[in-house]
């Protein structure tokens, strides 16, 4: 359910902005909303099902997270549906660590690898058929369908866990770190909140100001307590550890290239190529596929040369895909634009995967195994949910800067500019006005495309700067021989 979900809302956001008249902005906040208290609550929930049990909490993780797809599903409103997405987000704070954690303490330690085994490629089976089948649903049935077939599953997986999932909890009962947990969403969201409606409001507007000034202060006061206390959500300690801290810093980076890059992407393919949303869904597939193939190989590679080789030519490579994204205008066909940049790029992704994962546990002792893993996962989520409130400010600006620059040449009327200006920002969903003539219609409609793409190029550009600062990163930071602290 939560692969799916990660994978396919992309895909809807064309039809969200034109079926619930929504802004660009509108839509990063659908996607922001999830990612915000998931990141957020992500390491709360994996202590919940330690103290309280793994599979009472994973199942309240369910329960929530159907509900609140069943609420997207029925949003008749663009605010519905963000709030609905935050309370999804929360629910699958509590069932993506309760998942694995149950595997974990279900398995003895000699078949345990093959259960987790077995659970990554079920995950990577369901995040390559999510953006397929999501497309098709939006094609064919509604963007609404998209959340509804959440329901039949947490049906489903309800009545197995409470059927074959056995309960456990951890013998060393441990403090819930509420307020660190608390600190981090309001602070995280009042960055994300100032970020965000600067590209619409302006950073002197005093409602941005004020909540980047209050994000400094929450996020300082969340680092100072986690500083003190005795059972921390954020172990600080842990990145005394020079390759601990080094591959979290190359996964903020290259993560939040990702993260900040790929929301475009679908956006591109449907309201400036015209593709079918399946076809849109379906783009991405090598890119998924490259990185299941290939991710068992890349790990043997840090068994016969260490992590840090891998882990500066990984992103390397990555910096070359989204190099590759520089290159699609408007038109062409799919194996000649953006496939070559999505083979290039999965493949830099699938350098890096296994050896940034096998860096960050060999690099904290045995028994801070579980914590490591946690902290780079909310990790690589904050770094995609706060690269997506920057990149979104550069691809409005950008877009306005390039539009306005074409309809320096277009002559239009004071009303039919005035009604254009109106859904700047939508970008390439902008809505044309009605009366104009089919040569006017062509030209606007031309200089709209160019500006979005104009934009989407100044964002890959980013993409290239943070997988070349992953790259220098390792370089600098994860020592030559991946071995225990």
């Amino acid at each position: 359910m939560a692969f799916i979900d990660g994978t396919v809302v992309n895909v809807a956001l064309p039809a969200l902005q034109r079926e619930l008249n929504a802004s660009v902005v509108d839509v990063q906040w659908v996607i922001e909303a999830y990612s915000l208290l998931l990141a957020a609550f992500l390491l709360s929930g994996g202590s919940l099902g330690d103290q309280f049990g793994r599979r009472r909490i994973f199942l309240l993780g369910i329960m929530l997270f159907s509900a609140a797809s069943a609420w997207c599903g029925f949003a008749s409103s663009i605010g519905q549906l963000i709030a609905a997405r935050a309370v999804q987000g929360f629910g699958a704070a509590l069932l993506v660590p309760g998942s694995l954690a149950i595997i974990s303490s279900s398995f003895p330690m000699e078949e345990r690898g093959r259960a987790i085994g077995t659970w990554s490629g079920f995950s990577a089976i369901t995040a390559a058929v999510g953006p397929v089948l999501g497309g098709w649903l939006i094609e064919h049935v509604s963007w609404r369908a998209v959340f509804f077939i959440n329901i039949p599953f947490a049906l489903v997986v309800i009545v197995i866990s409470l059927w074959r999932v056995p309960e456990s909890s951890s013998e060393n009962k441990t403090t819930l770190d509420w307020r660190g947990a608390i600190l981090g969403v309001l602070g995280l969201g009042a960055l994300v909140y100032g970020l965000i409606e600067s590209s619409r409001l302006g950073f002197a507007r005093p409602s941005v100001a004020i909540a980047l000034a209050a994000a400094v202060v929450l996020l300082a006061l969340f680092l100072i307590i986690e500083g003190k206390i005795s059972q921390p959500m954020l172990p600080l300690a842990l990145f005394r550890s020079r390759t601990f801290a080094g591959a979290n810093l190359l996964t903020f980076l290259l993560y939040g290239a990702l993260g900040g890059t790929l929301f475009f992407l679908p956006l591109n393919l449907i309201q400036v190529q015209h593709y079918a949303p399946t076809a849109a869904g379906a783009a991405l597939l090598p890119f998924i596929l490259i990185i299941f193939l290939l991710s068992r190989w890349s790990g043997g590679l840090v068994e016969r040369c260490g992590a840090k080789i891998p882990l500066v030519a990984g992103p390397l490579i990555a910096a070359a895909g989204f190099a590759l994204f520089l290159r699609p205008e408007v038109g062409g066909t799919y194996w000649t634009t953006f496939f070559p940049a999505i083979v290039v790029l999965g493949t830099g992704m699938a350098v890096s995967v296994a050896p940034l994962t096998t860096a960050v546990m060999n690099s904290v002792p045995e028994n801070r195994v579980g914590v490591a893993s946690g902290i780079n996962n909310a990790i690589s989520r904050t770094a995609g949910l706060l690269a997506l409130a920057v990149f979104g400010i550069v691809m409005l600006q950008t877009f306005n800067r390039r539009l306005d620059q074409r309809l320096s040449g277009i002559q239009l009327s004071a009303p039919a500019r005035e009604a254009l200006g109106s859904q700047r920002d939508k970008l390439a969903g902008a809505e044309l006005p009605a009366e104009l003539n089919p040569d006017t219609r062509t030209l606007l409609t031309r200089a709209i495309e160019e500006s979005f793409v104009g934009g989407f190029r100044v964002v890959m550009g980013l993409g290239v700067l943070l997988a070349v600062g992953s790259a220098v990163t390792a370089s600098v930071l994860i020592r030559a021989e991946s071995r225990k602290a």
